[in-house]
């Protein structure tokens, strides 16, 4: 395979794609593993958007220039995606211009040619879903990186990637006029279940200063979404006795953050990356709200190796609109 080294290591075979190595894992259930090296001093920094691609429309194109900015004055390592990647219908194939014309010609900027990494919402089930996690995209743009759930070690922060669409029972019991692509995920309970055990396995084994559990949808939500119940009953109990740091999603099409009411987590929203709700919030939850925004945005997390942490979500001109540190030692926060 041009431009892949293969090694083989212990129950596993690892491919240097472009630099990122992965790390392919032959023991069954287990996620499949890549490996991002950080910059020296174990300092980590990425952007987070979601809910983006409409081909530059909906001030997409606008987010997509302040990203660029912003990731060129803090040196970022790599950009998150929080899902909905393409509108409306996902991808129909692998050559659906739809590809460049949301992605590849909209995220131009020299500091976001960087490793994407992206999970699957509910609108890209919509289309067909194996276009997405195609191999083939990689040749047409080598950034992108797409898988239903997986792992990313960065050294002094894991990542845990997880596909949240199946988990919601409207989609299967209330689809209304949509089609969704629900091939590889059935039977949908034992998709689901094996799903938990993997991850709550992979989390208990995670050594890292930091855990951040991506996912499309909300575990706590303000907006019009509100709280994912599926997810408050399965998913939740696993991130607070695992001791997550950090659960980010999109699919509210806003910015927030929500404190959980019994441990460290912070809930964070970055689903603004085109269109957004005006006015669609309802300040009622069992978490605590530190911050809601209801425009287009996007969000920067910047890790130190000295357990600092600092997250900061912008609008689409690019202004800081909030702030957010923290410390695990000793354990302190401010806003």
């Amino acid at each position: 395979m041009p431009g892949i080294k293969v090694m083989v290591m212990w129950n596993a075979v690892v491919l240097v794609v472009g630099g990122l190595l992965d790390v392919v894992c032959l023991v069954s259930g287990e996620l499949q593993r890549f490996e991002h090296a950080t910059r020296g001093g174990g300092a980590l920094k990425f952007l987070v958007v979601g809910d983006w691609g409409r081909k530059g429309d909906y001030n997409q194109s606008h987010v997509a220039f302040q990203m660029g900015r912003i990731g060129g004055e803090l040196d970022i390592d790599l950009v998150i995606s929080t899902g909905d990647n393409f509108y409306d219908n996902g991808l129909k194939d692998e050559n659906d211009p739809k590809f460049l014309d949301s992605f590849t010609n909209i995220y131009t900027a020299k500091s976001l040619q960087k490793q994407w990494f992206s999970v699957l919402g509910n609108h890209d089930y919509r289309g067909d879903v194996a276009a997405q996690l195609s191999p083939l995209l990689r040749k047409i743009d080598t950034r992108w990186l797409c898988r239903r759930s997986f792992l990313v070690d960065a050294e002094i922060a894991e990542f845990f990637f997880v596909d949240t669409t199946p988990f919601v029972k409207g989609y299967f019991e209330d689809p209304g006029e949509h089609k969704y692509d629900w091939r590889g995920v059935s039977p949908v309970k034992s998709y689901t279940a094996g799903l938990l055990k993997d991850l709550e396995s992979a989390l208990k084994e995670s050594s890292a200063t930091w855990k951040i559990v991506v996912g499309h949808h909300a575990i706590r939500s303000v907006s019009h979404h509100g709280d994912t119940q599926e997810l408050v009953h399965q998913l939740l109990p696993i991130l607070r006795a695992n001791k997550v740091d950090l659960y980010m999603n999109g699919h509210d099409h806003c910015l927030q953050q929500i404190s959980d009411n019994i441990s460290p987590i912070q809930f964070l929203t970055s689903g603004a990356g085109s269109k957004a709700w005006r006015g669609d919030v309802n300040t009622t939850n069992d978490g605590k709200l530190r911050f809601f925004y209801d425009g287009q945005g996007f969000m920067s997390v910047q890790l130190t190796q000295t357990h600092d942490l600092e997250i900061v979500f912008y609008d689409v001109a690019g202004s800081v609109l909030h702030r957010w540190t923290m410390s695990k030692q000793p354990l302190q926060s401010a806003m």
